[in-house]
């Protein structure tokens, strides 16, 4: 199984929710920065939300401050984001991964990402 498999996205009308779980495995999730992030066509893929290691905090671009919520469950090995208010220029390939505590790039392979589409 790859390292990181993200779910939960899908069409959803602006102003509406969205759940989206990062399912991870081989690696110590608990002891991870990690992170979401998202691309649209043409763009670079772009760091939106990030959580620290248990206890640590959590940050987040000023475009979805306010309006997403970064979570994790240790346990399960899962980490969250959780949007509200969808706009439709949060429509993007959303990914998840775990980052490097000095730099904050990206540690592991990329997986497949899930799709949000916000559209009326």
């Amino acid at each position: 199984q790859a390292p990181l498999v993200e779910s939960g996205g899908g069409l959803a009308q602006p102003g509406g929710s969205l759940r989206l779980s990062c399912a991870a495995s081989r690696f110590s999730f608990a002891l991870y920065n990690m992170a979401w992030y998202r691309q649209v066509p043409a763009k670079e893929r772009e760091l939106i939300a990030s959580i620290e290691r248990p206890g640590g905090n959590s940050n987040y671009v000023d475009a979805v401050k306010g309006r997403f919520t970064i979570s994790r469950d240790n346990a399960q090995y899962t980490l969250y984001l959780q949007i509200d208010s969808l706009k439709p220029e949060d429509t993007a390939v959303y990914y998840c991964n775990a980052v490097s505590t000095s730099t904050t790039l990206p540690l592991f392979p990329w997986g497949q990402g899930t799709q949000v589409t916000v559209s009326s």
